[in-house]
Formats: structure tokens, C-alpha cells, sequence
């Protein structure tokens, strides 16, 4: 009857309350936008705060009671946190079409020392996971240039001033017109699990179970 009481609760007040979320660049860029537009439907009178911060920020600020949930990439360790998985992605090469890996239709592992990589900033944890992947395949993955902000480094790609590496979901404009080109980072396929983080045990608001379930409805067609 307590957790019934506390929904109705909920319902009494439609719209009113805070939702404090954490996500990183990418997240806040390509999904949060259409997931918040939805929820704003139905809850217009909610406060929502933004804490920016890449995976790891997200888990300081979940183990410190800072904010509600994170859309996040999995973590290596949850800890006492719990992850709904909402879908994969794959990193892969993206190239302008005039660069020689797009005529060839494949990246000349020979070649990648020799390219220049216009990659996302380090200490990220995408960074870290593409830095432990060519390790593996004892690879030295040399950086022209770093940035924070994905828009820019496709426009630097679409230039010719480089090569990155990025999902193919963040770029379907780009890929569909053609001005970028998309390829694998070589037999072995580097993959990410988005997906949302909670306290274990988090008795969830309506309002917080209303947006994990439109961020499963918005990432439906990211998946790969």
C-alpha cells in the first residue's frame, strides 16, 4: 500500500518535481534532445538539471547522491550501481570520400601510423577503450589534433584534414549525403553499450521511470 500511495502521490503532482541527469557530450547532442522533448509532454513543470561528464564523472556523481540516473556508456565496474542497457554501437574509421581508404572501400592497417587522427578529447572513456584496442593489435595510433566536440571533428574529417573515429549513428547525415565515409577499424569489431545508471535499489519516481523508458524508445533506432 506504501509504494501505492507514494504513485499516487506522483500522479497528484503530474509535472512538478526535478529530475537531475548526468550524460556526456554525445549523449546531451544526439539522443537527450528528442528523449527530453518527449518528457516535457508530459511533465512540463519539471525542473531538470544537466550534470555534463563523461562515464566516469557520471559514477562520482551517482555514488554521491548528485544526481538521479545517467545516460551513460557501461562501466567496467558497477559497483553499487545498477545498468539498463539500451543499445550497442560500433566505432569504426570515418574518412572524407576522397581520401584513399574510401576509393579502397577498407582501412590500410599498414597506413595508420602514418594518418593523421582527429580524435575525441582524451580521458574519455571512448578514448581509453580505442586506446586498449590498438594496443592490442600493437598498433601506434598517432593524434594530429583533439577536440570536444564532435560537429567539429566531422567538418575537420569532411575538410581532409585527418581521419577519426567515431559511430556511425552520430554522423548519418554526413554518411547518407556522402561526405563521409564509414570503415571497419579492422577484423576485430569495437563495440560500446549505452545504456542508463541508477543507484541499486532506486525506488524510481514516475517522472524517472517515464524517462528511462523514452530513452529506450529514442535509442530503438541506434542499435546495431
Amino acid at each position: 500500500m506504501g509504494v501505492a500511495r507514494e504513485r499516487l502521490r506522483d500522479l497528484g503532482k503530474w509535472g512538478h518535481g526535478r529530475l537531475r541527469i548526468g550524460a556526456g557530450p554525445t549523449s546531451c547532442q544526439y539522443i537527450l534532445p528528442n528523449v527530453l522533448r518527449e518528457f516535457k509532454e508530459s511533465f512540463p513543470q519539471c525542473l531538470i538539471q544537466i550534470e555534463p561528464g563523461d562515464t566516469p564523472a557520471a559514477l562520482e556523481l551517482l555514488h554521491n547522491s548528485r544526481i538521479d540516473l545517467a545516460l551513460a556508456l557501461e562501466p567496467k565496474n558497477l559497483g553499487q550501481l545498477e545498468f539498463r542497457s539500451l543499445f550497442k554501437d560500433e566505432l569504426r574509421f570515418l574518412v572524407g570520400p576522397l581520401h584513399p581508404w574510401a576509393r579502397a572501400g577498407r582501412a590500410d592497417q599498414s597506413q595508420i601510423p602514418r594518418e593523421r587522427f582527429i580524435l575525441y578529447a582524451k580521458r574519455s572513456y571512448t578514448s581509453e577503450m580505442i586506446e586498449t584496442y590498438f594496443r592490442h593489435e600493437a598498433v601506434v595510433l598517432p593524434t594530429s589534433i583533439e577536440l570536444g566536440n564532435i560537429e567539429a571533428i566531422k567538418e575537420l574529417v569532411k575538410l581532409g584534414l585527418g581521419v577519426s573515429i567515431l559511430a556511425p549513428w552520430v554522423a548519418r547525415r554526413e554518411l547518407a549525403e556522402g561526405s563521409l565515409i564509414a570503415l571497419p577499424l579492422g577484423p576485430r569489431k569495437l563495440q560500446r553499450t549505452w545504456g542508463v545508471l541508477l543507484r541499486k535499489e532506486q525506488r524510481l519516481s514516475l517522472a524517472q521511470e517515464t524517462f528511462i523508458g523514452l530513452c529506450a524508445a529514442v535509442s530503438d533506432n541506434l542499435r546495431v
